[in-house]
């Protein structure tokens, strides 16, 4: 009887450590999914960017982004007056700023913004995020999948975040960003849900907020999201002062 007691016991940690397996896979599916579902591997878009102050001030820029693969990102600047032609590039973890008549693109960095404001260029060159974070940790409660990101290299923006996933959507409602000392350096919130055509039903709001920019948020409005291939040539230095083409 106590043999049996033992291979029973057996039998049941390595169900839990193949359990504990697969919920590891399960996250990094999940997360997959989310991507997914939040816009096509390659596609087009427009947004609109607004910075708004304490004072109640507001600064609006609009962009047309386009990305292909998993690392290769465009931004251009239509508006304001004052920043129409810039452009910004991101190949993987290098990013780049062109500004016409002012010579070569010069680098940027993902901390820095090139709009100010809570948006940083990591928020605005955003790569998906299942190519720059693993999930550690998943926790599934009634109505949403909670998960905990952390970032595959010192040079990813944020060292991990927490996702709220609703269940229904497969959509992120809610992200906590978090430096690697553990402080919480923004919270990114989801919303508004629309329908953009061919299967992209996504939120069309992003608005942030940090403690570290007290009375400051920024708002990010989506439109037009369509998927669309194209060439490698576009995610070249040499091709910045021609993005507009694309459009």
């Amino acid at each position: 009887m106590k043999k049996i007691s033992s291979i029973c016991i057996a039998c049941c940690l390595v169900i839990f450590a193949m359990a504990g397996t697969a919920l590891a896979l399960d996250g990094a599916a999940l997360l997959k999914q989310v991507d997914r579902k939040m816009q096509p591997e390659s596609y087009e878009m427009y947004r609109k960017l607004i910075n708004i102050e304490p004072d109640g001030k507001t600064k609006e820029y609009v962009l047309y982004t386009v990305k292909k693969d998993q690392d290769k990102m465009v931004a251009l600047f239509i508006s304001p007056a004052s920043e129409k032609g810039r452009s910004t590039l991101r190949l993987g973890e290098n990013m780049w700023l062109y500004i016409p008549n002012v010579g070569k693109p010069i680098r940027i960095t993902s901390l820095q913004s090139v709009i100010g404001g809570v948006f940083n260029n990591a928020d605005i060159l955003n790569l998906d995020f299942s190519v720059e974070y693993t999930v550690p940790k998943i926790e599934e409660q009634a109505d949403r999948y909670l998960l905990d990101l952390k970032a595959n290299s010192a040079s990813v923006a944020y060292d991990s975040l927490k996702m709220v996933v609703d269940k229904k959507t497969m959509l992120p409602t809610v992200i906590e960003c978090y430096a690697s000392s553990g402080m919480l350096i923004k919270t990114l919130k989801y919303g508004k849900i629309e329908d953009f055509g061919n299967g992209i039903l996504r939120p069309s709001v992003l608005e942030t907020d940090s403690p570290l920019y007290k009375g400051y948020k920024s708002v990010m409005i989506f439109a037009k999201i369509k998927e669309k291939a194209f060439a490698d040539e576009v995610f070249t230095l040499n091709y910045l002062p021609k993005v507009d083409e694309l459009r």
